[in-house]
Parts: structure tokens; C-alpha cells; sequence
């Protein structure tokens, strides 16, 4: 039956288990299947034809195993990829943008924040998206050069990792924004570190929750939500090191995590 059918995910690494999370808690009965791509994380880096062929690599694999739908929680997949996956293939694909219309929407002082990769932030969804929701806002953008591999390495909660971002939001810290936004699905393992650099007045979102709703919202249109009172089977998978998977997800009695050559 295809209502019982797993939805896919796809990341350059661990950190869409950030927007994983919201979606297993908003849909308790799907199953999933979810791709960390630790390998060759970062994508932020990689030119668009890589980023494409990888997109395409995690894709045919998730299809492979029977999914329904595929969420790409990764912003530099989906800025990069999601146009070329939508073209050519039958599956709905949930993709993920950086928040930026709540903050703007929502800023007081008509300054903002966005901390994304490289690899998003030159990305021509993401000048789109800039453009049509930040005309009166000031935006002041900030690439997280080496974040992810720190949190891939497992070391969110380092020195290293607190020196870093020490350096990278200096620029952040007199411009005067009151909003966040955090471009890459890593970032939201790292909230609470930044949280405590950053003056008490700003708030730091990220896209998690509305990715979910939009996942929930295209399963109900497409006819294909899991209408079963079962608890939803989470199989999660990693071609790097699997621990700081397992770590990120916790001990959850519904989900393996194993490594997979993919």
C-alpha cells in the first residue's frame, strides 16, 4: 500500500536529523528513511553540477527503497538541485528555504541576520527569496565556514566550536539585527550556543517546523498520508561515522541507525 510507504530525506551529513525531528513529531505514523551523506559534507562548497549529481546519487537510492516523497532538508541541495529533481522525477520532493519572511515580516529594527553556506547564499533561490521579502529590511549575511564539519566530527559543543563562532558572527554583534535566520540544517544543533553570544534581544529561527507542515500539507494533497495507528519505523543511515548520528537522534525505541555505502 503506498500510504505506508516511508518518506526519504536526503542531507549533506547529520544535520537534517534537525528537520527530521519536527516531521517524525508532527507525523507520528509515517515511516522514513533518512540519508547522511557525511562523506562528502560540506555541499556548501561544491560547485552546482556536484551538488546536482550527488542530489541525484541520495534520490535514486530513496526511490530504490519505495518512497513516496523525498524532503531535502538541505538548503544548498534544495537551492542548488531541487528545480532539476522536480523536472525529472514522478516523486513530490519537499525542499527547505532559509526563514527569511518571518524575520522580515516580524523584525522591529528592519535589520536581519543570515547565517547560511557558501554555497546557499550565492545560490539564485536564495537571491530570489532575498529579494522579494527583504526589500525595506537590511540583511547582513554571514557564511559558516566550517561549522558543519565540526558538528559532523561531533564537536558542537567544543572550544573550537565556540571560537569559531566567535569569530564568524562578529560582524552580527553591532549591526543592530533583532532576528537569525539559520540557513543550513546543521545550525539548529548550535541555537543555543549562538544564543548565548548574541545580545538577548535577537531570535534566532530556523525552518524545521515549516517544513514539516509542508510535508504533512503535499502527503494530504497527493493522497498518500499514512492513515495507520501504527507507530511510524525510522531507518537512518550514514556513510561516514554513524555515532554522531546516533548521538544527534537519540535513543529512539522506532529507529536503527546503521552505515550504508551510498
Amino acid at each position: 500500500m503506498l500510504s505506508k510507504a516511508p518518506i526519504g530525506f536526503f542531507d549533506s551529513g547529520v544535520g537534517g536529523t534537525s528537520v527530521w525531528k519536527e516531521v517524525v513529531q508532527l507525523l507520528p505514523h509515517e515511516n522514513t528513511i533518512y540519508l547522511a551523506d557525511s562523506r562528502n559534507a560540506p555541499y556548501g562548497i561544491k560547485s552546482t553540477q556536484e551538488i546536482i549529481e550527488l542530489s541525484i546519487k541520495n534520490t535514486e537510492y530513496l526511490l530504490q527503497q519505495g518512497c513516496k516523497l523525498i524532503a531535502v532538508p538541505c538548503n544548498t541541495a534544495t537551492t542548488n538541485a531541487i528545480d532539476y529533481l522536480r523536472a525529472n522525477y514522478k516523486v513530490p520532493f519537499i525542499g527547505i528555504e532559509p526563514a527569511i519572511k518571518p524575520a522580515a515580516l516580524n523584525s522591529d529594527t528592519k535589520k536581519i541576520g543570515i547565517l547560511a553556506t557558501k554555497g546557499t547564499l550565492s545560490s539564485q533561490l536564495f537571491k530570489t527569496t532575498q529579494e522579494k521579502f527583504t526589500r525595506d529590511i537590511d540583511t547582513v549575511e554571514v557564511t559558516g565556514t566550517g561549522i558543519v564539519e565540526l558538528i559532523e566530527s561531533g564537536k558542537k559543543d567544543s572550544d573550537e566550536m565556540t571560537q569559531l563562532l566567535v569569530e564568524i558572527i562578529n560582524p552580527l554583534l553591532s549591526s543592530g539585527i533583532d532576528y537569525l535566520v539559520l540557513g543550513c540544517s546543521h545550525y539548529p544543533y548550535i541555537k543555543e550556543n549562538l544564543q548565548e553570544l548574541l545580545p538577548n534581544n535577537v531570535k534566532i529561527i530556523d525552518s524545521g517546523v515549516a517544513v514539516a507542515r509542508q510535508t504533512l500539507a503535499i502527503l494530504q494533497d497527493s493522497k498518500l498520508l499514512n492513515t495507520s495507528k501504527e507507530i511510524g519505523q525510522h531507518q537512518l543511515y550514514s556513510n561516514a561515522n554513524p555515532t554522531v548520528l546516533q548521538e544527534l537522534i537519540g535513543n529512539m525505541k522506532n529507529a536503527t541507525v546503521e552505515s550504508l555505502n551510498f
